[in-house]
């Protein structure tokens, strides 16, 4: 099996052959198949001559970054993939003269291009409905924020309870505790888990100091994306 030397005309003219009905090498999706065979192209081939080919290996190329992450294996052999046989051997005359005694002149092959057509849309609605269920998971943080109040009379059940009623999309609020600072008074220092595209830190800091009656500053006393 094999595509033959893909450096060679004949080894291109192999390939697009073999990719005019499939959208990579193997299977429905990118695969260590279309890595090795890339590799072994080395380059664009010709749009005007191997018009499949140099889609697909467009396509393959914007994968680059991800080459080894593809599924499949990486130590299979470039003639492992391709056609029986390798790359197609010129007709001689003798075979290109029985091939013209074979040849219906009334024949069409719109039917075999339509189903063709039909079998990569096929392929390609697949790979896409695949491709949508992987989904990235959101990005957060875990937060801790130290809260201040202004004195030691400052109710601080009455401050955490302010601090808690602050709801958000992608906010969830964790553990806390009352630590000492001296003269009698305590901070509020208490985790928070948030969405980093749908949370402001910033902006939950400014919400927090704005109940001005129990709130004197806030800090963030630790930070770490999970």
């Amino acid at each position: 099996m094999g595509f033959g030397d893909l450096v060679a005309d004949a080894g291109k003219a192999a390939l697009n052959s073999w990719l005019e009905t499939r959208s990579y090498i193997t299977g429905y999706t990118p695969s260590q198949a279309d890595v090795t065979v890339f590799k072994a192209l080395g380059s664009l081939p010709d749009p005007s001559k191997y018009p499949y080919a140099a889609r697909w290996y467009n396509h393959i190329n914007s994968y680059s970054t991800e080459f080894e992450s593809l599924t499949g294996d990486s130590s299979a052999p470039l003639e492992s993939y391709g056609p029986e046989g390798g790359a197609p051997v010129p007709p001689t005359a003798a075979a290109a003269e029985e091939d013209d005694d074979d040849v219906d002149l009334f024949g069409s092959d719109e039917e075999e291009d339509a189903e063709a057509e039909a079998l990569k849309a096929k392929r390609l609605e697949e790979y896409n409905a695949k491709k949508a269920l992987k989904t990235k998971p959101a990005a957060k943080s875990i937060v801790t924020l130290e809260v201040k109040p202004w004195d030691d009379e400052t109710d601080m059940k009455e401050l955490e309870a302010n601090v808690r009623s602050i709801e958000k999309d992608g906010l969830v609020w964790g553990a806390s505790q009352f630590i000492a600072v001296g003269f009698g008074i305590k901070k509020l220092q208490i985790n928070v888990v948030i969405e980093d595209e749908k949370v402001s830190l910033d902006e939950l800091q400014q919400q927090i100091e704005e109940f001005e009656d129990y709130v004197q500053s806030t800090d963030v006393a630790a930070m770490q994306k999970l």
